[in-house]
């Protein structure tokens, strides 16, 4: 597995926001979103054993896998070995490729091509005044919508506003805001 990083932080968006994380950055993605703040490419090649270990240097229970896009290289194996530990695992993901069965919260945050995963439990649109009726169709148990961060306070501020008003309009809804910006921490 070619893996960017593993740290240990606070989750800084969606449902499990504010909540001790380890999170296992994979390296690579099948996407080219042009608002990607992670430089995702650089990685060093890990053993599944190797992660595991890597992670349980942290006390947190809470384990992220994210991207890059984790789906590209995660397996049931890694899983296991994590939850053998007493790790719950969540994964971060575009839906674009089959996830493992037993990953135990799913994050899907949809780009430019067909979701394909048939569960999430959270879907987490960066919008950007797109048409919400694609996103219909998959289903989740909780929804949330995350202005797109373009690094220009001006644009930034129309999209927040843009969310707060989709969200009031959309009640289903929920608004994330990236917390480890404001917190300024990883």
């Amino acid at each position: 597995m070619k893996i960017n990083e593993i740290f240990y932080s606070l989750q800084g968006e969606g449902f499990y926001a504010g909540t001790p994380s380890v999170f296992v950055r994979f390296s690579g993605c099948n996407l080219k979103c042009d608002f990607c703040d992670t430089q995702h490419q650089a990685g060093v090649e890990m053993t599944e054993r190797e992660v595991a270990d890597a992670v349980m240097r942290y006390p947190a229970r809470h384990v992220v896998l994210t991207g890059g896009e984790p789906s590209l290289q995660l397996t049931s194996s890694l899983v296991a070995m994590l939850h053998e530990a007493g790790r719950f695992v969540a994964i971060e993901t575009n839906g674009t490729h089959p996830l493992p069965e037993a990953v135990d919260w799913i994050t899907c945050s949809p780009k430019y091509k067909p979701v394909v995963i048939s569960r999430c439990d959270e879907l987490k649109v960066v919008y950007e005044g797109q048409d919400m009726a694609q996103y219909s169709h998959i289903p989740a148990t909780h929804h949330f919508l995350q202005p797109c961060d373009r690094q220009d306070p001006e644009r930034n501020a129309a999209n927040v506003r843009q969310v707060v008003d989709y969200c009031l309009a959309h009640p289903d809804w929920r608004i994330s805001i990236q917390l480890h910006k404001v917190l300024n921490i990883r």
